[in-house]
């Protein structure tokens, strides 16, 4: 953790939608002239998209069904503690970026599925913004969440997420439901071990649940709306936050533990604004007084 150079960190699997947290604090960030810098998550996997299938492959002819990129072995976990701790210390790190699909392909002159070379995040920027699988992680080899001064949880419910997860990557990536599915059952090893602990790490946790009927969602149509969902949101640390306001200032919401509150799910993004808003001013103002 630094006063100097505080590091915000949002951790999820995939499909959680961690990326639509992003935007919020993206928002917010313009909103209150916070100059932030960003890293993601692929950007620190091992293996690009050919050598991925490669090893997997031959992990798989050696009898291992569960190789993913939820599990250490797949990642780069050493490099990604390395920038955290050097950013907090000096205020800048080396990133690079992972290449998803053409757009980011003309962007960064790589092609999809590869990364782009390392470089330096931009100097004196105010705080430094991680996004994706590993940012609360705790190991025998690494402790990345103790870098981070403020840490999200992003955790929909387990059915939620494989439905989220399963309409992203078909109508986005072209998979097939069961090409899906297969790697949600080679993840769920890595997803216990390495993606669940994390959340007793964070400091707070944003977890969806449908109010429709999800039991299958290997055969769920559509993603359930905002609509047809409740939020809870929980404090590792409740002491200082003002449940009265939120209460007030959220229609429907109500306290179901001294640590959580239950919001209507379009209710989210208001929510975060007057959650995390305060957070982050704190941290910039942390930061500018000792500047």
């Amino acid at each position: 953790m630094s006063a100097k150079h505080p590091i915000i960190s949002v951790t999820g699997s995939s499909g959680a939608g961690t990326t639509s947290v992003k935007r919020t604090f993206e928002q917010i960030f313009r909103r209150e002239n916070v100059d932030a810098a960003y890293i993601e998550g692929d950007a620190f996997h091992r293996f690009d998209r050919t050598e991925m299938r490669m090893v997997m492959e031959a992990e798989e002819a050696n009898g291992n069904q569960h190789f993913s990129h939820f599990g250490p072995s797949a990642n780069l976990l050493e490099e990604l503690e390395k920038v955290f701790k050097d950013y907090g210390a000096t205020g800048t790190a080396k990133t690079r970026h992972y290449i998803h699909d053409p757009e980011e392909a003309e962007i960064y002159g790589a092609a999809p599925g590869s990364f782009s070379e390392w470089a330096s995040l931009p100097e004196r920027s105010e705080l430094l913004f991680y996004e994706g699988l590993h940012g609360a992680l705790v190991t025998e080899k690494v402790n990345i969440a103790r870098h981070a001064d403020l840490k999200i949880g992003v955790v929909p419910v387990i059915n939620l997420e494989w439905i989220q997860k399963i309409h992203r990557d078909r109508s986005a990536r072209g998979y097939s439901t069961e090409a899906v599915t297969d790697t949600i059952l080679r993840r769920m090893p890595d997803y216990i071990n390495y993606i669940c602990p994390q959340f007793t790490e964070t400091d707070i946790n944003f977890q969806r649940v449908p109010t429709v009927d999800t039991s299958n969602p290997l055969a769920a149509r559509w993603i359930p709306t905002s609509d047809e969902s409740m939020v809870i949101i929980r404090f590792r640390k409740p002491a200082g936050i003002d449940f009265p306001y939120l209460h007030a200032m959220i229609h429907n919401s109500f306290m179901s533990r001294a640590n959580s509150i239950v919001i209507p799910g379009n209710k989210l993004d208001l929510a975060m604004q007057l959650i995390l808003t305060p957070f982050i001013l704190q941290l910039v103002e942390r930061r500018r007084r000792t500047s």
